[in-house]
Parts: structure tokens; C-alpha cells; sequence
């Protein structure tokens, strides 16, 4: 991935095409989508908010491959991503990673460990622990905007 990252194959943009994002990343799933139009118009709000925010994969001006979630103090919680070109979804995600945590995110959440999340170092912990992880993250104060 370091050479594809150092690569300029794609770039990359921060709350750039939030709502594209979402509706990749509810379209075409085999086994359906929670992104309902709702779903989309909520989420859109609390990007206007400042509180959800999307990572951007670009080539040329073509959106590739994207993630997005929702931001709490040091807490990013990924909600989904998806991918158009091979890499593209792990570049948002080793992106948002490197980025979000050098603003000071201190817990990226990603829900759910599959195999290829768990191959780019995402781990399980314990439920008692991620609380209280959760409990101290949403206390502090995080900027990400303009990232």
C-alpha cells in the first residue's frame, strides 16, 4: 500500500462530496442497504453540523472510492466506505486513519473487524474497555474540520 499511497494515482479530499459518498456507499450491495434516502438527508444535516464527516478518493475528478462517519471529541466512528477502483477504499481508510489521529483522534471505530479491516490493523478489544475508551474520547475537544 506504500507505494500505491505514494503513488498519484489517486488523491485524496476531506468533506468534499459528503453525500456522494453516502450514496456509494449504499449502492449496489448484495445484501441491501441501511442508506436509506432518510438516512442520507440525516447524516447530510450533521455534516452541516460539523459533526459527520466523508474521506474522498479521486481519480482525475471521478470519486473512486470513499468512507464516511460520524465525529464525537476524539471518537470517529466509521459508519461505511466504498471502493470503484482496487485500492481506492483502503486509501480512505489508511487516510482518514493518518490524518483524523494526527488532528487527535484518539478512537477510530470501525464497527465491525473483517478480514480486510483486520489486514490494515484494525483489532477488537473488549466492550468494557472501548466504553470507557468512548466514555473519555467524546470529553475532549477535536477539530477535524478543514482537514
Amino acid at each position: 500500500m506504500r507505494r500505491v499511497l505514494r503513488s498519484a494515482r489517486f488523491s485524496v479530499s476531506f468533506d468534499r462530496a459528503f453525500r456522494e459518498v453516502m450514496l456509494e456507499c449504499g449502492r449496489e450491495r448484495d445484501q441491501g442497504t441501511w442508506i436509506l434516502p432518510e438516512m442520507v438527508d440525516a447524516y447530510c444535516k450533521l455534516h452541516e453540523l460539523g459533526h459527520a464527516h466523508s474521506v474522498e478518493v479521486w481519480q482525475g475528478d471521478r470519486l473512486v472510492g470513499g468512507l464516511y462517519g460520524v465525529q464525537r471529541g476524539a471518537l470517529f466512528a466509521a459508519e461505511s466506505m466504498f471502493h470503484r477502483e482496487r485500492d481506492a477504499s483502503k486509501v480512505a481508510l489508511i487516510s482518514a486513519v493518518e490524518t483524523l489521529f494526527a488532528a487527535g483522534i484518539e478512537l477510530f471505530d470501525v464497527q465491525f473487524l473483517t478480514p480486510h479491516l483486520e489486514s490494515l490493523g484494525a483489532y477488537e478489544i473488549p466492550r468494557a474497555r472501548y466504553l470507557e475508551l468512548v466514555r473519555d474520547a467524546v470529553k475532549q475537544s477535536v477539530n477535524i474540520a478543514g482537514r
